[in-house]
């Protein structure tokens, strides 16, 4: 199959492809006397084997290290059992920060939405950054509209005094 079919079929640009095998992931196809390389269809295969390990979090020399070569009987197959295991584990450790990344932000909407009817948007602002352990000032001052930026404090000199002091 050309390089457009297996770009079209795999989803990859030709110039991945073309990297791919240029970097050894995948067999160096010789030209065809039309100048066009000819992949055999495992190719396909393969590369949708490289895009899943990298999705999971494999790095191009991780793959190369633990796809088989030529000759299978050379397949470091405990190298890949384990590497398989560690991704599986950092998966996991991944998910469990997600997983809570995911309920901090549904309490901070929560606290968002069902504001106190008494508060004032930016009173509970400054409730949410207070439970998240952001008051005070870890919370970054933004000028108010209308005031032309008066709130902020005047650039320093060279000799580290502010602007307009003596």
């Amino acid at each position: 199959m050309k390089i457009g079919e297996l770009a079209k079929r795999s989803g990859l640009a030709p110039s991945r492809i073309r990297f791919y095998e240029a970097s050894g992931l995948i067999a160096q196809v010789q030209r065809q006397a039309n100048g066009y390389r000819e992949y055999p269809p495992q190719t396909l295969k393969l590369l949708e084997l490289i895009a899943s390990a990298q999705q999971t979090g494999f790095a191009l020399e991780e793959i190369r290290a633990l796809l088989p070569a030529a000759d299978t009987q050379s397949w470091p197959h405990q190298a890949l059992l384990d590497s398989l295991r560690r991704k599986v584990v950092e998966i996991d450790a991944l998910q469990q920060r997600l997983k809570r990344n995911k309920a901090q932000l549904l309490a901070i909407i929560d606290m968002v939405e069902n504001k106190p009817q008494d508060l004032h948007c930016a009173e509970n602002a400054e409730r949410v950054m207070a439970s998240l352990g952001l008051g005070g000032s870890a919370v970054v001052p933004r000028p108010r509209a209308g005031d032309g930026g008066a709130a902020r404090a005047a650039p320093r000199r060279a000799s580290g005094k502010r602007a307009g002091s003596r």
